[in-house]
């Protein structure tokens, strides 16, 4: 249960952020985001069980709880969601709301969010660009979302992955861009989600799905890793 307090240098300025937050493996992006994430794992599309609207994910790894770009250094430093970035912190108004019961939240352990003079620090400083990002590319990524289901361009992936270990995962709910269906779009159409920039976007997620086999092979080494005496 979330406990939201409007952040302020002097109730808060003890708190502090600890880095050994609670791994995510499916964590919400926007637009502005999409071509990085591409290059590091899949962008997949879902639809949210509260309002059956699709939103833009990326794949960090197969099951809950686990991160397989967090325990690759390179791969982490390459791509770090927005959503990741701002855990524990909301926006309310034009204000930082923080949730006390956050795991990253600490008053002992981490880095301040406060410098001596109540001024934030640079770890403060990224969330809230991590925060205003999300807000400015919302608007952006739900425009571009209902403009694929509005042209049927959206179409259902089934994945079903075995790992070394003897696993299979089947992986449902899912949906990506249906090339055939671009491919059929109307010239003057194409022209016009080109200049848009959403077709860009469109084969950026389409593409994204090389990253499948590739984080599915992170997984199997880390599963080596583990095995080892």
């Amino acid at each position: 249960m979330e406990e939201l307090e409007v952040l302020n240098s002097e109730q808060h300025r003890a708190l502090r952020l600890r880095s050994d937050a609670t791994r995510l493996h499916f964590v919400p992006i926007v637009v502005s985001e999409f071509s990085v994430a591409a290059t590091c794992c899949p962008i997949m599309l879902a639809k949210d069980p509260e309002n059956g609207r699709f939103y833009a994910a990326a794949m960090l790894g197969f099951k809950p709880g686990e991160n397989l770009l967090a325990e690759d250094a390179g791969a982490k430093l390459t791509f770090q969601p927005l959503d990741v970035e701002r855990q524990g912190f909301f926006t309310s108004g034009e204000n930082i709301a923080v949730d006390m019961k956050h795991p990253r939240i600490s008053e002992t352990n981490g880095e301040p969010l406060f410098d001596e003079s109540g001024e934030p620090t640079d770890v403060l400083r990224r969330i809230q660009k991590a925060l205003g990002l999300l807000v400015a590319g919302n608007e952006a990524t739900q425009s571009f979302i209902k403009t694929l289901v509005d042209f049927r361009l959206v179409e259902p992936i089934d994945i079903s992955l075995k790992f070394d270990d003897g696993e299979n995962l089947r992986l449902d709910g899912l949906y990506t861009v249906s090339l055939d269906s671009i491919a059929e779009l109307d010239d003057s159409l194409a022209l016009s989600l080109f200049r848009k920039g959403y077709l860009q976007l469109a084969y950026c997620i389409a593409g994204s799905l090389r990253q499948i086999p590739l984080l599915a092979n992170r997984r199997n080494a880390r599963l080596v890793e583990g095995a080892r005496p």
